[in-house]
């Protein structure tokens, strides 16, 4: 993928004849440069062939992501910076601890993602659950994440939060905060050490004091699927690849043991609702019970709602329960579903097809459809006094909503088939694309 490089050095040589020279020069570049992009980038997304053993593609940490080791006691707990992405492992057996140094102001999330091999052993009551503790001892919070109906391995995700709110008397001073991470479930479950993705934000405070209570009426009518052409769009291997998907019907392929992530624009004022259909196998019998599962995870990776669905080789679907309209009073709800619908930006949809699937009706891949809907009108959002770590992570940007549409898929596909149809490398492609722009480049310049 060297070749891929390329582009940026060889701007620097357009033609500069003059002023209108080097301004179609440039237009001319940007163009067929963001083409290059597309090729490159389609030749860096493994394609069917890439898996075609049969295993699931393991999953993908974030790049760049910074190694820290939990310590058994806060006394030694290594600092976690909010903005940053971490990778640790869980043992077996004891809990881990993590710190944070937190303002008087802002409010701190923390979501550990925890990653369990293929053929690990896990019951439905296994799982992962994260504590925020003041250094008191005073749980400011406490999430869990089990592997529910499926009993089959897959990345989990919990979350945990020191929440500023004039409605509260504890956990609201600045200092030192501690994020306890441990496993929970029944015994006799597998003693493995789980990989886990740490991801650490903040969320400033509003300039002026907003509502203290969940909104109490809202829509909660099943909305009516998607209905529509398909448009092809891959899962990501985790949070930090997450294939974008909007408003529509998409369509790809799983296998048994994967788990697929989407992330999908939502808005301040808008409802989400989402439906996963998993086709029809071509052999086989039995039940698998929990065979297929939906999730939702907010911006900060946050759990919202879970669904599932059993498998008898017919077609079968799993559907989220109706969520509010994003809100930032939603925060003082006390269902999942609607006090994790607390801010807009980048959802995630995570699919996972139970392991177990194979032994009754074969390794696949099976088809699967996803059906998104995005309800309501998109609003202003609250008046923050500062920006978030990572920034900008409350809202939807243009670029996003352009990610999300079908449009947008195609292009990736497309790009796809030409490089699988013509069997020719990333580098070739792009020093054909190159050679365009340097004659086209020329005949302008000449002509000036």
């Amino acid at each position: 993928m060297a070749g891929c490089g390329a582009g940026r050095q060889a701007r620097a040589g357009r033609p500069r004849r003059d002023r209108r020279g080097r301004y179609l020069s440039y237009k001319l570049a940007e163009r067929l440069g963001a083409a290059a992009a597309a090729l490159c980038l389609a030749a860096a997304v493994p394609g069917p062939s890439a898996f075609a053993a049969g295993e699931p593609e393991p999953y993908a940490f974030t790049d760049g992501a910074r190694s820290v080791t939990g310590a058994p006691s806060s006394t030694d707990a290594a600092r976690l910076e909010p903005g940053h992405t971490y990778r640790s492992s869980l043992p077996g057996s004891g809990k881990l601890y993590y710190r944070l140094d937190l303002d008087a102001t802002s409010t701190a999330y923390v979501s550990v993602t925890a990653v369990p091999g293929p053929g690990t052993t896990v019951a439905a009551t296994d799982g992962l659950r994260i504590s925020v503790q003041d250094a008191r001892g005073t749980s400011c919070s406490s999430h869990a994440a089990h592997f529910g109906p499926s009993r089959s391995p897959h990345p989990i995700a919990a979350w945990g939060a020191r929440e500023v709110s004039s409605g509260r008397s504890l956990c609201q001073g600045a200092g030192a905060y501690y994020v306890l991470v441990e496993r929970v479930g029944a015994e006799g479950s597998s003693s493995d050490a789980w990989p886990l993705e740490l991801a650490a934000v903040s969320e400033p405070p509003l300039k002026r004091t907003g509502a203290t209570s969940a909104p109490e009426s809202w829509n909660s009518a099943s909305p009516e699927p998607v209905t529509g052409q398909a448009a092809e769009r891959a899962g990501g291997a985790g949070f930090a690849t997450a294939s974008m998907v909007g408003q529509g019907v998409w369509r790809t392929r799983i296998r048994p043991g994967q788990t697929l992530f989407y992330q999908v624009p939502v808005d301040w004022g808008q409802q989400p609702s989402a439906t996963v259909e998993l086709g029809s196998s071509s052999g086989g019998s039995g039940y698998v019970s929990g065979a297929l599962t939906l999730s939702l995870y907010n911006p900060v990776r946050g759990y919202v709602e879970e669904a599932y669905a059993g498998y008898t080789g017919r077609q079968t679907s799993a559907t989220l329960a109706p969520l509010p309209p994003v809100a930032h009073a939603n925060r003082h709800g006390f269902a999942d579903q609607v006090e994790g619908m607390r801010f807009a930006g980048l959802h995630y949809l995570v699919v996972h097809l139970a392991a177990q699937t194979a032994d009754s009706f074969g390794e696949g891949p099976y088809g699967l459809i996803l059906r998104m809907r995005v309800d309501g009108t998109a609003q202003s959002g609250p008046d923050y006094a500062g920006r978030s770590e990572p920034g900008r992570l409350f809202e939807v940007t243009a670029h996003d909503r352009a990610g999300a549409t079908p449009a947008g898929a195609a292009v990736g596909s497309a790009a796809l088939r030409a490089l699988a149809v013509g069997g020719i490398g990333a580098g070739t492609v792009l020093l054909a694309v190159l050679g365009v722009w340097t004659v086209l480049a020329r005949r302008r310049a000449e002509a000036q």
